[in-house]
């Protein structure tokens, strides 16, 4: 079973498989997903500081590409905990970053993944 380590919260034992941005929620950490885990919004970025995974979706290098933010940060709605990880999740309503986290992502990736070597985060 992963760890997942959340800068600030603590650590969880997460179903393997499991998408990361449910995992962070469901241990109780707020963190945003306004699009519904879609890879259209990227509110539910995070920051690595472990684990971080070697392969991206293409929807996820996309929206990435398209706000500047490649090789910054990473969407916890596109991949799965399947080793631990430690990350830090930058949008939050707890921060006032919005009113609600937003519609609830599914249990899979959305829209179907089609993988691709990551552009990991330059530290």
């Amino acid at each position: 079973m992963p760890k997942l380590t959340v800068q600030g919260e603590g650590t969880f034992d997460v179903e393997k498989g499991k998408r990361l941005v449910l995992a962070i929620e469901d241990s109780g950490v707020d963190i945003l997903h306004r699009c519904g885990g879609y890879a259209k919004c990227t509110t539910c970025r995070v920051d690595f500081t472990d684990g971080e995974p070697d392969q991206m979706t293409v929807a996820e290098k996309s929206r990435l590409e398209e706000g500047d933010l490649l090789g910054e940060v990473r969407l916890s709605c596109q991949m799965y905990c399947n080793h631990d990880m430690t990350v830090t999740p930058l949008k939050r309503v707890s921060f006032g970053d919005a009113a609600s986290p937003g519609t609830r992502p599914e249990d899979a990736i959305t829209p179907e993944p089609e993988w691709i070597p990551a552009v990991k985060v330059s530290v």
